[in-house]
């Protein structure tokens, strides 16, 4: 499944069904722009298991306000379109595997 870039208009659609992990990012952000390809990876490792969507939050400043997002990245994980758990800050591949099969 690719990678979706959301926007304030799409945001709710997007995280509206099944395990949806959320990447809040912005273009001049260092750590951001190192888990990129981790998300990258593992998004071609879920199968499906689990959808990987991203928000700039310079861009979508609406939605960030929302969820309080302060640093960045920030990472949300939505099941059925509620928030369940939050992780920030750059996260090696492995720990996010274990950030989404824990609610699986």
């Amino acid at each position: 499944m690719a990678i979706v870039h959301a926007t304030d208009a799409s945001f709710s659609n997007d995280i509206a069904e099944g395990l949806v992990l959320v990447d809040f990012w912005a273009t001049w952000c260092g750590p951001c722009k190192m888990i990129a390809p981790v998300l990258e990876e593992l998004d071609s490792e879920l199968n499906g298991a689990a959808k990987i969507v991203k928000v700039d939050v310079d861009q979508n400043q609406e939605t960030a306000s929302k969820f309080g997002i302060m640093s960045i990245p920030t990472l949300l994980l939505f099941k059925d379109g509620e928030p369940v758990d939050k992780t920030v800050g750059f996260q090696p591949k492995e720990a996010l595997a274990e950030f989404i099969q824990k609610h699986a």
